[in-house]
């Protein structure tokens, strides 16, 4: 069976012995091409039946490092006054593996200037499972570092999102139920802080086959450091994107994106990390692929936004 190396060991038995306050949700760099992973509202807005999946390799060359899977799907109807979808997230990190499920629903308002105002909720679940046996310890008789834990914690979430031609933003807490996941009476617990997200964007042509595409989230978390991404796509031709990303204390973000057709849209970013953990790894990698298509039944004669 597969050891971690000693220092990613005392990192893990750190964290799980002491009152957690770092951040705790995956942090991806292509958010921006599926906004349902960070805000219930969303679903529905492409109007069409819209799938999502996106890998995150974060870390390369760090063992047991964070390695991202998350997939969503949602479609709009009642003439695209509603939405329902779903988002799948397994998220693996060391010992632990976090997989949760979620249902989503959104009601959609239309104003006369031809703005969108959504309200979303979502519920579902998270299970972590803890393998302990994957550590290597000096103290082979702790009772608390030893075997396999797991914890399924329900949860719910909620959402605003609003959208015009050339403008979007929202606000949103995906999470709102601090569920406690690990309780040492001893040392300590960890808890699923709250955290709530809050983006914008728009979008400007600088030609007739160029557009600027400048957006941002901030990310709070109780207890935590607050987070913030800055970001600026040049869309050409209306099929290739070519963008760029600053996350705070976190390093650079290049991005790449391609509409191969209507159905399909594809996208990569590479993150350049600038922390301290620069010497033990070659940065972080991620990659989406997202396939449209309209339902007759339930989507005939509306018109689905762009991918932009």
């Amino acid at each position: 069976m597969k050891k971690l190396n000693p220092i990613l060991s005392f990192a893990v038995v750190l964290i799980t012995t002491m009152t957690c306050f770092s951040q705790q949700r995956p942090v991806q760099s292509l958010y921006m091409f599926d906004p349902l992973l960070i805000n219930p509202a969303y679903a529905g807005t492409q109007v069409q039946l819209s799938a999502t999946a996106i890998y995150r390799n974060q870390w390369v060359n760090l063992e047991g490092a964070p390695k991202t899977l998350t997939a969503t799907l949602h479609s709009g109807f009642y003439k695209a006054k509603m939405g329902l979808g779903l988002i799948i997230t397994n998220d693996q990190i060391g010992i632990h593996n976090d997989f949760s499920l979620y249902g989503v629903y959104s009601y959609k308002i239309q104003f006369p200037n031809k703005g969108i105002l959504s309200m979303g909720l979502q519920g579902g679940f998270n299970n972590l499972k803890s393998d302990y046996n994957l550590l290597t310890l000096k103290n082979l008789s702790d009772p608390n570092l030893s075997g396999v834990v797991t914890r399924f914690t329900p949860n719910v979430g909620a959402g605003v999102y609003y959208r015009q031609s050339n403008f979007y933003a929202g606000l949103s807490a995906p999470q709102i139920i601090e569920n406690v996941v690990y309780n040492l009476e001893t040392n300590g617990q960890s808890i699923q802080q709250r955290y709530y997200y809050l983006f914008g964007g728009f979008s400007k042509p600088l030609g007739k086959n160029v557009t600027l595409i400048p957006s941002t989230l901030i990310r709070f978390q109780d207890q935590a450091p607050l987070s913030f991404d800055i970001n600026t796509t040049a869309v050409f031709y209306n099929s290739v994107g070519l963008g760029v990303s600053y996350r705070l204390e976190e390093g650079v973000v290049a991005l790449f994106e391609l509409q191969i057709n209507d159905n399909f849209h594809v996208g990569y970013a590479y993150d350049f990390t600038a922390s301290a953990l620069n010497r033990f790894s070659n940065g972080s990698h991620e990659i989406m692929i997202n396939y449209r298509v309209k339902i007759p039944k339930l989507h005939q004669g509306l018109a689905c936004p762009s991918y932009w």
